[in-house]
């Protein structure tokens, strides 16, 4: 059972290599960049939608469990995206061997679109209920 995993798994290794190596130099740059512009946007999104929100949130500061937990939750979430998906967009476009590669990239591209997606979700709702609230 374990000579058929191990060498399924290089099986898999070897396409994953031959493939990252049979691409030109000019499409590693273009999924480096896409990666790069794709993460400044996740970024800056969240900033240019609900700074204003953030701000109303952030100036009624207290140490209470319930205010810490609903209102600064998406946020969070968003944040853990982007640890999750920064290895992901480090990795683009780089030899699947390289130590640079991060071994789970499919379980971090997950959990990083899952939890960023969970955080959009939230803030939507946070922003409707901020704009409820405040005159």
């Amino acid at each position: 059972m374990e000579q058929g995993l191990r060498r399924r798994d290089q099986f898999w290794a070897e396409r994953d290599r031959r493939r990252s190596l049979a691409s030109l130099p000019h499409r590693r740059r273009r999924a480096r960049l896409l990666a790069m512009a794709t993460m400044v946007s996740a970024i800056a999104l969240p900033a240019i939608l609900w700074h204003g929100v953030v701000a109303g949130i952030a100036s009624q500061f207290r140490l209470d469990l319930h205010y810490l937990l609903t209102e600064w939750s998406p946020w969070l979430l968003m944040i853990a995206g982007l640890v999750f998906a920064l290895p992901v967009a480090w990795s683009a476009g780089r030899d699947p061997d390289s130590r640079w590669y991060p071994r789970s990239r499919n379980a971090y591209a997950g959990w990083g679109v899952t939890l960023y997606l969970l955080g959009v979700v939230l803030a939507v709702q946070v922003a409707q209920i901020y704009h409820l609230h405040v005159p």
